[in-house]
């Protein structure tokens, strides 16, 4: 996952896999409360993801290598405040 292409990939999978979630939850194949649990890692993946890909962005931006790019914790990620 350390090109664009490969985090636009990551990303396109983790919302496959929340879509199939939800259709696992209305089967009543998952339990809501598995749901939720799963869903709320997703959310985590898919932040850090889109912060990767905006860190990416920057640096090439600014004349830098966006492989110096690295991803960060859930926690960093999650209480961001821009």
């Amino acid at each position: 996952m350390t090109t664009d292409q490969g985090i636009h990939e990551h990303i396109s999978a983790l919302v496959a896999e929340e879509k199939a979630l939800r259709e696992q939850l209305s089967k009543h194949e998952v339990t809501p409360g598995e749901e939720h649990a799963r869903l709320q890692k997703l959310e985590v993946e898919l932040d850090q993801a889109w912060d990767l890909l905006r860190q990416r962005n920057a640096k090439r931006q600014y004349g830098e290598s966006p492989d110096d790019a690295a991803e960060r914790s859930p926690d960093v990620v999650e209480k961001y405040l821009g």
